[in-house]
């Protein structure tokens, strides 16, 4: 067809075209849904709007849906005013005692080139031979370079692992990391089955528990061990059992992220790691996930690994070149020599005794405040507090004005003195559709992170303690750190009582 000819023809298309009172769309059709009501009520439905490929169920959940909310009260506009303590992040600065991070590095001429997907050799040796330092000395089977995938983050390193999956029933616990079933549910090779943990449990696993997900036919069991949001971690002799019960029966997947963060053994700086137990490094079904991000403290890096058989890590290594295409060169030749293991032993004694500090000011002070842990003993790992919000004592009285006894309220009430934390429901299973928020077990909870630095801690638990002293009815509803009392010759609202000093010399106006 010639070029005048084309030209003829779209010509004659565009005359037939009617334009929408927008502007916006173009349709043979005289009609316009913006001028039809019935139309307009049907696009109102989030499953009719105009992105139809959109879900939009999946786009805000647990700490994005949190951030979201600090939003409307102002928190991007004046971040450092508020206390984050919803994010799952360590704080980045320097701690003493811990090595300094690099402010700038060098790229090779080899940073400028794709990577290998499964990582470069040099970091897939060094964290082949820190796993074998510290958890694998005398015992004949020992990992190699080809047992370690290098991943752009956990998150990328578990959604890999769900892409080789076989058909399985694959288990996991709740209580847990809240985007674990957004990801599995992305897989149709296998059924994510979630299994709720209990009170009397604290809410961790157990051998029994194992035991009965064995029994059901699962044959994959993920978990994170030390587990978020509970902050506890396997006794290191329970780790062994389980991994004996599972041993050519299921695999295991162990989320390590936060091996390092253990407050046991007097912070001398030992891990625990589900590596210690395995017999054969290619014949043991358990797949490790950790990195840089919480024990180094290096978030923004994201540089991670999985560590298991070699024929998985293969699969891994590959399904990377169709997923997310490898990580980035540059940071991972700069993590090789962070991973000298006298180097990280100084690194973890460093980090332990520092973030077993804040826990201790945190838990401290939320006893002061009238929490205490009820089913929760002391989280002896992570930084996470898992506070049950009915243990506050004296309990509030039935006239309160302010409802502290779920997360979703005590969450709403923080905001109001810029104090982030994460609603227990988000750590379920969905729940908003598969019951009443209120069956949820975790309800009457809030994971309270103590990664932050202490200043902000102090920020937060001084709000903490300002929202119960409100909702016993000592201060005044509108004396928060957003609002101030009004004026006196303010008639139309309702005023209370000036407030007085609160906790650690704080002075409200």
């Amino acid at each position: 067809m010639s070029s005048s000819a084309s030209g003829r023809r779209v010509s004659t298309l565009r005359s037939v075209l009617h334009t929408s009172s927008d502007g916006r769309r173009f349709s043979i059709h005289p009609e316009d849904e913006g001028s039809s009501q019935s139309h307009q009520n049907l696009r109102a439905h989030q499953a009719h709007r105009v992105h139809a490929g959109l879900d939009p169920n999946r786009a805000s959940t647990g700490v994005i849906w949190v951030t979201e909310q600090a939003t409307k009260h102002g928190y991007l506009e004046e971040p450092d005013k508020w206390a984050n303590l919803g994010q799952g992040a360590p704080e980045v600065d320097h701690i003493e005692g811990c090595f300094e991070r690099p402010d700038s590095i060098p790229i090779t001429s080899a940073g400028r080139e794709y990577g290998p997907t499964a990582g470069i050799k040099s970091l897939r040796a060094a964290v082949a031979n820190l796993y074998n330092f510290n958890y694998r000395q005398g015992k004949e089977s020992q990992y190699t370079w080809e047992n370690v995938c290098i991943v752009p983050g956990g998150r990328a390193g578990l959604i890999r692992i769900a892409a080789v999956l076989g058909n399985a029933y694959l288990g996991f616990f709740i209580p847990d990391y809240t985007a674990y079933n957004e990801m599995l549910s992305l897989f149709r090779n296998f059924v994510a089955i979630p299994s709720p943990l209990s009170a009397a449990d604290g809410y961790h696993i157990h051998v029994d528990k194992i035991t009965e997900e064995l029994a059901r036919g699962t044959s994959v069991i993920l978990t994170s061990n030390p587990r978020n949001p509970t902050g506890h971690a396997l006794h290191p002799d329970e780790l062994a059992i389980i991994q004996d019960i599972c041993r050519d029966r299921a695999t295991l997947i162990f989320d390590e992220f936060y091996a390092g963060y253990n407050y046991n053994n007097n912070c001398d700086g030992t891990t625990i790691s589900s590596a210690s137990n395995v017999i054969d490094v290619d014949e043991d079904d358990v797949i490790i996930v950790d990195g840089l991000t919480k024990r180094f403290r290096l978030p923004g890096w994201r540089v991670a690994w999985i560590i298991g058989p070699k024929e998985f890590i293969k699969a891994l290594g590959s399904s990377g070149s169709y997923l997310d295409g490898g990580t980035n060169v540059p940071f991972q030749e700069a993590a090789v020599p962070m991973l000298e293991p006298t180097k990280v032993k100084r690194e973890m004694q460093a980090l332990q005794r520092h973030f077993k500090k804040k826990r201790d000011f945190v838990l401290k002070r939320l006893k002061e405040i009238g929490f205490n842990m009820g089913d929760q003993a002391i989280p002896d790992s992570t930084f996470y507090i898992w506070l049950d919000l009915t243990t506050l004592n004296p309990p509030l009285p039935k006239n309160s004005p302010i409802d502290l006894s779920n997360g979703l309220s005590f969450f709403e009430a923080l905001l109001e003195e810029k104090v982030m934390v994460v609603p227990g429901i988000f750590f379920d299973l969905n729940p908003a559709k598969r019951r009443d928020l209120f069956d949820s077990p975790c309800h009457h909870f809030v994971r309270i992170s103590y990664g932050p630095k202490m200043e902000a801690l102090e920020l937060g638990m001084n709000g903490i303690e300002r929202v119960v002293k409100r909702a016993r009815g000592e201060f005044g509803q509108f004396d928060t750190a957003i609002r101030e009392e009004p004026d006196d010759d303010d008639d139309d609202v309702p005023r209370s009582p000036k407030t007085t000093a609160v906790g650690h010399g704080e002075q409200l106006n």
